[in-house]
């Protein structure tokens, strides 16, 4: 079997309480638990915790932002829990966006993939145990050594959406984390990562057998991220730039509204998992049959179950 993820926390459930859903995951068939961090939970503290609930999780964050944090502390947190889960930990990395690095944390946005490429490969170095002093193209350090490097370094993924980011991720990280793609999509992505690296993708979904419901929630979804500058050129890349132009320009004009209804019931049954729970899973072995290794889930309302029934209702082995 695959391995299956869940995403936390989930939506409506305060942190604290997800200690009993947590716990439950490896039962349920469940392998993964991950983060995100856009303007909610940081990624790494839900991982601490979950790292205690759930001895026999894998965890991982997708993604850190690399510019967010200065380079020794993104070691600091990784070591910490590569230490509090050894073995059990990935450390999911990755550029962000202009919103989250620019406009809410004010450093700039720039050159994003050497950024991105300079990160990892200081991580490598640092999470090693070794005393670093170098000069990369994006950020300078000097004499940083970890008091306690972790007895097993993290795998580091990389979060890559077009070629570029694909490349890099094949040739030094130990897998590329993608998202907002179809089953279809796959098979584009690995013929550019290889057959051989870990692919991971967080697949939002609804479990409701109201399509309305579930396209009401999707197209929110989907023009808040598909224009992003860099999800809208990674559809154009798969081919969605003319199906989603509509979107974008209504978007670009400021009618948020017109922009919701442009966006092609296709285009959100494509990238939004929905249905019954037992469609819901189909769809998502069909992510796996197409070539992803690791499917998130992301729970969203739906259906009128609670996050521990969606939860349950969804699971591998359901």
């Amino acid at each position: 079997m695959s391995r299956w993820g869940m995403t936390i926390p989930m939506a409506r459930v305060p942190l604290a309480e997800h200690r009993e859903i947590v716990a439950g995951l490896a039962d349920l068939g469940y392998t993964d638990v991950w983060t995100a961090e856009t303007n909610g939970a940081d990624a790494f503290t839900p991982l601490a915790l979950a790292s205690q609930w759930a001895p026999d999780l894998r965890l991982g964050p997708a993604i850190v932002p690399v510019y967010t944090r200065g380079p020794a502390l993104l070691a600091q947190h990784a070591a910490t829990l590569a230490d509090l889960a050894p073995g059990r930990f990935v450390l999911g990395i990755g550029t962000s966006s202009e919103t989250i690095v620019r406009g809410w944390n004010g450093i700039a946005f720039d050159e994003p993939y050497k950024r991105a490429r300079d990160t990892l490969r200081f991580l490598r170095r640092a999470l090693a145990g070794e005393k670093v002093t170098e000069e990369y193209d994006t950020f300078s350090v000097k004499g940083f050594k970890l008091d306690k490097a972790p007895d097993v370094p993290p795998p580091i993924v990389l979060a890559a959406l077009r070629p570029g980011m694909l490349r890099l991720a094949a040739r030094e990280a130990d897998g590329a984390i993608t998202n907002w793609l179809a089953p279809a999509d796959v098979p584009k992505v690995r013929a550019v990562l290889g057959d051989e690296p870990e692919l991971i993708a967080r697949l939002f979904v609804c479990p409701t057998a109201d399509p309305e419901e579930a396209r009401a929630v999707g197209r929110w979804m989907i023009a808040a991220y598909l224009t992003v500058p860099v999800y809208r050129a990674f559809h154009e890349w798969l081919g969605r730039g003319e199906a989603l132009a509509p979107m974008n320009e209504a978007w670009a004009a400021g009618d948020r509204k017109k922009a919701l209804e442009l966006i092609p019931d296709e285009v959100v049954d494509d990238l939004l998992v929905h249905g019954p729970p037992d469609k819901c899973r189909e769809r998502v072995r069909e992510y796996v049959d197409s070539g992803l290794t690791t499917p998130i889930l992301a729970v969203m309302p739906g259906g009128g179950l609670s996050p521990a029934e969606a939860v349950r209702a969804l699971a591998p082995g359901a």
